[in-house]
């Protein structure tokens, strides 16, 4: 009898750990897989954020300065506009806080317009040469 016990309590004791080792993997997935509600909130608010990131470059490449002073760099503002588009979600995140510091700056007078000029040039420069290194 004694020789009984010790086999079921052996064969208890491993179905036990079976079942635990076996169902805690698929218990700690479910536990972590995001709901289709989530990521479709996700992406909606990254799409939101880059097309409002696109508008302030676009704003920024579009003003009557920027468009001289790309010119007179011979930069086509055409290009430099089209490169906007592939820079990267983190880039043109950059890009689009620089162009509301420019923004800010030269409309609180800490920005000439021949200083806004040369940070124009240098930003479509910068913005072709990523671009062309990709």
């Amino acid at each position: 009898m004694l020789f009984d016990l010790r086999l079921s309590i052996r064969v208890l004791v491993s179905c036990v750990l079976i079942t635990l080792f076996a169902l805690t993997p698929s218990v700690r997935a479910q536990s972590q897989v995001a709901s289709p509600a989530d990521i479709h909130k996700e992406l909606v608010s990254a799409t939101q954020t880059r097309q409002k990131n696109l508008e302030k470059a676009e704003r920024l490449f579009s003003s009557e300065e920027a468009q001289k002073a790309l010119k007179a760099a011979r930069i086509d503002p055409a290009q430099v506009t089209a490169a906007v588009s592939t820079l990267s979600d983190a880039e043109l995140a950059r890009l689009a806080s620089r162009a509301d510091k420019i923004d800010q700056d030269f409309a609180a007078g800490q920005l000439s317009n021949r200083d806004l000029l040369i940070i124009i040039i240098g930003i479509a420069v910068v913005i072709l040469i990523i671009v062309a290194v990709r």
